[in-house]
């Protein structure tokens, strides 16, 4: 199992925790040893339940049990994960969300089931090279999401989950057809004008949106292709002029943009204040919230700040918060998707499982 660093250390390397181990014997036999809790290797069982899907189960339940009991295993499991004590914990909400999810994990310790995730398709048009990124995500820690590209979209799909949104949900979806102009540094400090441009740009959004709906299909049907105009992935819809160029600054990694400073604006949550403070270009986006058990789902605007090749941030609107994503470096062999395909149809059955 690859974990993620302690939070909020988005740029250190992945853990490495062994789960289970098999030993090939003579005459095509072999054995299976569950490698999780602290008393050793043990009994376990594997079965491949279809293509690309196999699950694991420990036969010995007892060795992931501790003599302390419950109270033990729970400093322990927030010693290893969170590299912290319950004593450094002051926030309240915090200490609820960690406990929910120590009690959410250790349900499972006993029988996993995996399924195969293929890496995204790259092209040469993407802002970045797609992949997985460490990500903060406040009290619940450090989380892994898979940035890939769709057209005038970019997605961030949830590869682990919190007690508030599951995995393989999207939690932020970016709208390369509009980037942002943001204010200069010393009105960037103001959480409000900030949330004017992008009011305002959600607005814009809004109406594009309502008039394609309204168009009738006959009509877009009898227009040629020819009168289509020629955008680029990262071209925008509305004026010829900023939009377009803004985007086409960024169409490619080797035309890489000017760097702008960039700032939180003040009231915005952090939890990694070593955020960098120049970005390269930003784009309206959306990011999905919802309450504890993923009740009353809803996306909210948000703002997607490309600072470099690797990293990459979002300002949660409504939550004043910010997230802040490191790419994971990590070389994952044969993991590459045999097609678009293929990729979107794992991005869909990823996201039926959490629902």
């Amino acid at each position: 199992m690859y974990l993620p660093p302690h939070d909020p250390h988005v740029d250190d390397p992945m853990r490495f925790k062994p789960l289970f181990r098999i030993h090939l014997m003579e005459r095509k036999c072999a054995t299976v040893e569950c490698m999780y809790g602290h008393k050793g290797p043990h009994n376990g069982h594997i079965q491949i339940v279809k293509k690309d899907e196999f699950s694991t189960k420990c036969n010995q339940t007892d060795h992931h049990r501790m003599s302390g009991g419950r109270q033990e295993e729970f400093r322990t499991w927030l010693r290893e994960e969170w590299g912290r004590t319950l004593e450094d914990i002051f926030h309240e909400h915090m200490q609820e969300l960690i406990l929910m999810k120590f009690i959410y994990t250790s349900q499972y310790d006993n029988c996993l089931t995996y399924r195969r995730i293929y890496l995204p398709p790259s092209s040469p048009d993407d802002l970045i090279r797609p992949g997985l990124f460490k990500g903060t995500y406040g009290s619940h820690g450090l989380e892994i999401v898979m940035l890939s590209f769709h057209g005038k979209k970019a997605k961030g799909t949830k590869i682990t989950g919190d007690p508030n949104i599951p995995a393989g949900q999207q939690t932020v979806e970016i709208d390369l057809a509009h980037p942002l102009q943001l204010p200069d540094i010393e009105n960037l400090r103001d959480f409000s004008e900030l949330s004017r441009i992008v009011l305002e740009v959600q607005e814009q959004v809004r109406r594009e949106e309502q008039e394609r709906e309204q168009r009738p299909e006959e009509e877009e049907r009898s227009q040629p292709a020819a009168s289509q105009p020629a955008t680029s992935p990262l071209g925008g819809e509305g004026a010829e002029g900023e939009e377009t160029a803004a985007g086409a600054e960024g169409t490619t990694q080797d035309k890489a943009p000017a760097s702008q400073p960039f700032v939180l604006p003040m009231g915005v949550i952090s939890r990694n204040e070593d955020y960098p403070r120049t970005c390269r270009i930003c784009f309206y986006g959306t990011g999905l919230i919802a309450g504890h058990g993923f009740t009353s789902p809803e996306r909210t605007p948000g703002v997607f700040v490309l600072f470099d090749d690797d990293r990459f941030g979002f300002i949660w609107l409504e939550l004043k918060s910010f997230s802040l994503y490191s790419r994971i470096k990590v070389s994952f062999q044969n993991a590459q998707a045999p097609s678009q395909e293929a990729f979107d149809e794992m991005l869909k059955n990823i996201q039926s499982l959490a629902t």
